[in-house]
């Protein structure tokens, strides 16, 4: 196909490195004609170092090279040959790309599709400055654009029937993965993130621990490959918080949606994170970044003895009744270490909370409260390190740290599922793929349990008063019925 790519930027390279390394011919265009000779040297350049390191062979990528077109302007003639399709890859601005695609839709044939790489912007409303809106949808591609192969396939309310299969079969053809979304705030992957980095940022203004150590939780207990606040670095502090009100707003402030204030101040004071050497962690010559030395508790005994307080932590204690002075640890599983004490009678200043969930991972969360004796901490950490573990100790709160990213990061995804924005099994792939996630959503509760995150959830909210912390019905019924949270929606009789 031929394909016409309009935006020489970052995310217009790489749409056209992947376009050309998959077969198709390439025009790029730029409102800015200067900028397209450096783009198409950027794009050979990076076909050229894939034939050195083998990842493609030398007449595929002279084949790629020979495929780009520099184009003069966007409206162009170009070849006798007009484009099959156009991507836009500009500024994300609705009235800068409305006009960029009334120009186009002058200058191309009725048979050329046009769709938007727009992240955020609403593909209907962009259609709809079009004489014919059914040729756009939505295209959305993710940086860096070759390695990561996932694209959102965004039909607007007005698209054409067609239009998005055609996206989808370009796309799987040419060797990425297509996962199709309704026009919603954030589509698909933005949508889902939000669970995640809404819950980090409620635990910091609660003072549940400091970014550092939620960062630790998040990669060691959850197996995130970046903590939450590490990955707001690497993306920029000023863009999450964008997406996160964008989201907020256009689901009209669903209480789990809703972002936090710590925003705005680190915002407005430039702490966007690695582009501006400065945000939760510091980026400048000889900073560690994201790499602190973890704080050490030493002194404790590791040998006090302990008393376990419920189910779900065996292993740490001994079956015997212990000593008077003995730890007691209690499970938190959606409860927090104060409510424990004063249903059970146990002794304020030595008893712990120990999140189950970090049990079996290589970092055991301990929860400590305004009454626990210092002591009594020390040796609490040095008991539950002593076979090799991290520790992080905590603040309490219920569900801890841990539980409440999951509940959220579940909890966000079925209310996707719930609204129809895509299909489950979509959903998971595009978490995959798009955040890197170890599983998706809907598979991770599946595994540690839908009937479970919904009792997390349930004691979550009863606890706190939250209503952020509301089971969808879509985890709801699943949960009650015994079926996988991928289960879809049952199909009504016409």
């Amino acid at each position: 196909m031929r394909i016409r790519i309009v935006g020489a930027g970052t995310m217009g390279r790489g749409i056209a490195q992947w376009a050309v390394t998959a077969g198709h011919t390439v025009e790029l265009a730029d409102a800015r004609p200067e900028a397209v000779p450096e783009a198409v040297s950027f794009v050979r350049a990076m076909l050229e170092r894939a034939a050195g390191k083998g990842r493609m062979g030398r007449a595929d990528a002279d084949r790629a090279a020979s495929a780009l077109v520099a184009l003069e302007s966007p409206y162009a003639a170009g070849s006798a040959e007009a484009p099959g399709l156009v991507i836009e890859a500009v500024l994300e601005d609705l009235d800068t790309k409305a006009e960029l695609f009334t120009g186009l839709e002058r200058a191309l044939p009725a048979s050329t599709v046009f769709a938007t790489n727009t992240s955020s912007l609403s593909v209907t409303r962009i259609g709809a400055r079009l004489g014919d809106p059914g040729r756009l949808a939505g295209l959305h591609f993710f940086n860096p654009v070759p390695l990561m192969r996932l694209v959102e396939v965004v039909p607007g309310a007005a698209t054409r029937e067609g239009v998005p299969q055609l996206l989808a079969e370009l796309v799987a053809e040419s060797g990425h993965h297509p996962v199709t979304v309704a026009d919603t705030p954030g589509f698909l992957v933005n949508h889902a993130g939000r669970g995640l980095v809404t819950e980090a940022f409620a635990l910091l203004e609660e003072s549940v621990a400091d970014h550092p150590a939620i960062d630790r939780i998040a990669r060691d207990v959850l197996g995130l490959r970046m903590g939450p606040f590490e990955l707001m670095d690497l993306t920029g502090l000023d863009v999450t918080a964008s997406v996160m009100d964008t989201v907020w707003d256009g689901f009209r402030h669903a209480d789990r949606l809703r972002p936090s204030y710590l925003t705005a101040n680190r915002v407005a004071a430039g702490l966007y994170g690695r582009k501006s050497a400065r945000g939760f962690y510091s980026y400048g010559e000889g900073e560690p970044g994201p790499g602190l030395p973890e704080p050490r508790i030493e002194g404790g005994d590791p040998a006090r003895a302990v008393r376990l307080a419920g189910d779900g932590l065996a292993g740490l204690g001994t079956p015997r009744e212990p000593a008077a002075d003995a730890l007691v640890l209690v499970p938190t599983w959606g409860t927090s270490v104060s409510a424990a004490v004063a249903a059970d009678g146990l002794p304020a200043e030595r008893t712990l909370g120990v999140d189950p969930l970090s049990l079996g991972t290589p970092r055991r969360v301990l929860a400590v409260t305004p009454a626990t004796d210092g002591e009594a901490v020390r040796d609490a950490v040095a008991v539950l390190a002593r076979d090799g573990h991290a520790v992080s100790v905590v603040r309490d709160t219920a569900g801890s740290v841990a539980q409440r990213l999951l509940a959220s990061i579940v909890n966000v995804a079925t209310g996707i599922a719930e609204r129809g924005i895509a299909a489950p099994d979509d959903i998971d792939t595009a978490v995959t793929l798009g955040l890197g996630y170890p599983h998706g959503p809907l598979a991770w509760a599946d595994t540690v349990g839908s009937a479970r995150i919904l009792s997390l959830l349930r004691a979550l909210a009863q606890e706190t008063g939250d209503p952020r912390y509301r089971p969808t019905p879509w985890l709801t019924h699943r949960a009650n019925l015994g079926l996988p949270l991928r289960t879809p929606m049952p199909h009504l009789p016409e």
